[in-house]
């Protein structure tokens, strides 16, 4: 019997070629070859940024725009409690305050009615998570930080290729963050990127993720930087990856639409939605238990796991985190949506080599065990 991954890479010959022709020329760090700057050139311009920093990770992007914003100690930073929480982590590593904002009923997303009561004097920056790949509702967050003149920095992490009203992701905020680990829509191992219009930022962002050298002298370095580099390697995978970014974004739609097929109408099922602003790009098919299967996801995600599918559980949300540092203005009844959809939620197998007959083998095992639960 095949094990159905949770998610798997789309790889091919085009990856194989470049990363060859990389080591053939002995251009393997972040300083040497061509793929890096040709990587952030591409993704920057399909995002709709004039600016692309190719960085480690996508958590070390999320340290980065936030350490090119100025953020420091005790500055505080909106941010949706639903999560990977290396959102979190980011803003703890500056020694900064993460303030968590509930979420919707429907996308899961930061709900941006509730930002407003939460901005201090100490406010500097709204932090959104386009979670599963649905864009957050973009609009009222930059009017509100209009307002106050905050910062929108965007963990795009899930959603490369999601549109807001026609508007890719990473290019509405001040900055986007991307992820292009294993499991993302596209990849390159580890590795991450920075996104902007603002050159003045792309400059520190470039300077900082490189130790923040000198430029007369080198080793005169300008302020403390990080070593954030992407190498040539990675880029040269992500270069191959982006040529399939239209083609996997369209796979994901079409699993999610074949999964709506099969499990639309249960009523022990929260599917993932699509509002009207919104093009989903469903990076996982995150369903959440509600009914009569609402407190049975462990022996549900059990009973699949024995019939050969994996599955993964819901990030567990900042409020509920137990050995994270304090002071997030937050206690574990705060946020009770997000408190629950923790421990109810669950991706299916969502990776782009899903079949026809295995996407319909995994929902139709999801309602047999849901009915035996």
């Amino acid at each position: 019997m095949r094990t159905i991954p949770v998610a798997e890479p789309f790889l091919g010959s085009e990856e194989s070629a470049n990363v060859l022709a990389a080591i053939q020329a002995g251009a393997i760090s972040g300083y040497a070859g061509p793929y890096v700057g040709q990587f952030e050139e591409g993704f920057a311009s399909y995002c709709g940024c004039s600016h692309g920093i190719a960085v480690s990770s996508g958590t070390t992007a999320l340290h980065l725009a936030l350490a090119a914003l100025g953020i420091t100690a005790g500055d505080e930073i909106l941010v949706s409690t639903l999560t990977n929480m290396a959102t979190f982590f980011a803003v703890l590593y500056l020694a900064a305050t993460p303030i968590p904002i509930h979420i919707e009923p429907d996308t899961l997303n930061l709900d941006p009615r509730l930002l407003e009561a939460r901005i201090t004097p100490r406010t500097r920056a709204i932090l959104v998570v386009h979670l599963f790949g649905h864009p957050v509702d973009m609009e009222p967050v930059l009017a509100i930080a209009a307002k106050h003149g905050l910062k929108v920095i965007e963990d795009c992490a899930e959603a490369h290729g999601a549109e807001y009203k026609g508007q890719r992701v990473g290019s509405i905020g001040t900055i986007g963050c991307f992820s292009f680990y294993a499991n993302k829509i596209i990849t390159t191992g580890e590795g991450g990127m920075c996104t902007t219009n603002d050159a003045a930022l792309a400059e520190r962002m470039r300077s900082l993720r490189s130790l923040a050298f000198g430029s007369d002298n080198k080793f005169m370095h300008r302020e403390v930087g990080f070593s954030y580099r992407m190498t040539n390697l990675q880029a040269a995978i992500g270069c191959a990856q982006l040529e399939k970014l239209d083609y996997l974004v369209e796979r994901k739609r079409a699993i999610a639409a074949a999964y709506h097929r099969h499990l639309a109408g249960s009523p022990d099922l929260l599917l993932p939605v699509e509002k009207s602003y919104a093009h989903n790009v469903y990076w996982m098919y995150h369903l959440v238990l509600t009914g009569r299967a609402a407190d049975r996801r462990p022996a549900i995600m059990a009973a699949l796991g024995r019939e050969g599918i994996e599955t993964r559980e819901t990030f567990i949300p900042f409020n509920l985190q137990e050995h994270l540092p304090g002071g997030s203005g937050s206690d574990k009844g705060d946020c009770p949506r997000a408190n629950r959809v923790a421990y109810r939620g669950f991706y299916l197998p969502s990776g782009p080599l899903l079949t026809e007959d295995e996407i319909s083998h995994v929902a139709t095992t999801l309602l047999r065990v849901i009915a035996a639960a």
